[in-house]
């Protein structure tokens, strides 16, 4: 009887070839789903509202919203464009059409054109629930294209306009809270831009063109944290030039409306 021979088993574990073959493939398979994952996101950012499955503005307009509540700024807008024009004369939702058009063009950076829709809902729709919000939207869209303070302030002045107007015409609205918040931080922007201008002259011994400036600020954004600075760069530059008069005056004012300024006891004593 011949001896049966026994042969050795084999080693379980995978060689040093057969791992790195491994994670190759898993890296590959790891980088084909994301590339998958990625290619069906991008084709579901760039869908368009198919006119043929949305044949009604009813249909449209659900459509629509359903995609601006998801975030998906352009396909919304895509369809609210079209309503523009497909919806019937003196339709209810025109308004809401127009308001969420804008909302789309901003959130996507069409900060102007957004601003010119927001100002249609207000203007057009006067008596519309979305009218004080298009205003204070249309603020936003300005203020957002401020976004250089040091630079043209135009945006900045139409948007503060745009507040103030919500402000006056619908004094009770929560978007009208809303604008007194952006009011102030604008005047605050304002009047940091004037105090960096006068304290500016102020230093290079442009006393007139400092004088101008602080009493600008003084005139226009009391309220503001660069008022007192602004009376105690005043009194600095009186007293640089020797007008006690006006020096005297504007320590008196510093005293009455803003107590505790700092340096302003020092400044006004010496």
């Amino acid at each position: 009887m011949t001896a049966s021979r026994f042969e050795p088993a084999a080693d379980p574990r995978p060689t040093p070839g057969t791992l790195g073959r491994s994670r190759v493939l898993l890296h590959l398979m790891h980088r084909s789903l994301t590339l998958f994952v990625s290619l069906l996101l991008l084709s579901g950012c760039s869908a368009k509202l198919d006119p043929s499955q949305h044949p009604t503005p009813e249909s449209l307009y659900e459509a629509s919203m359903k995609a601006f509540r998801s975030g998906r700024w352009s396909v919304a807008q895509q369809g609210f464009q079209r309503l523009t024009f497909e919806l019937p004369p003196r339709d209810d939702r025109s308004a809401d059409v127009r308001y969420y058009l804008a909302e789309c063009m901003l959130q996507q950076g069409e900060g102007l054109e957004a601003a010119r829709q927001f100002r249609r809902v207000a203007d057009e729709y006067p008596r519309h629930r979305l009218a004080p919000d298009a205003l204070l939207r249309a603020g936003d869209a300005y203020l957002k294209l401020w976004n250089n303070p040091e630079l043209d302030p135009a945006y900045g002045e139409t948007a503060l306009a745009t507040y103030t107007e919500l402000l006056g015409r619908f004094p009770s609205s929560p978007a009208a809270t809303r604008a007194q918040i952006r009011v102030a931080q604008l005047n605050e922007r304002f009047a940091a831009k004037g105090f960096r201008n006068g304290d500016f002259y102020l230093r290079f011994r442009a006393y007139d063109s400092a004088i101008i400036y602080f009493k600008d600020i003084i005139a226009k954004y009391p309220r503001t944290s660069y008022a007192p600075k602004a009376v105690l760069g005043l009194v600095k530059a009186y007293d640089r030039i020797g007008y006690d008069e006006e020096k005297k005056e504007m320590c008196l004012h510093l005293e009455q409306y803003y107590p505790g300024t700092e340096d302003g006891e020092g400044r006004c004593r010496g």
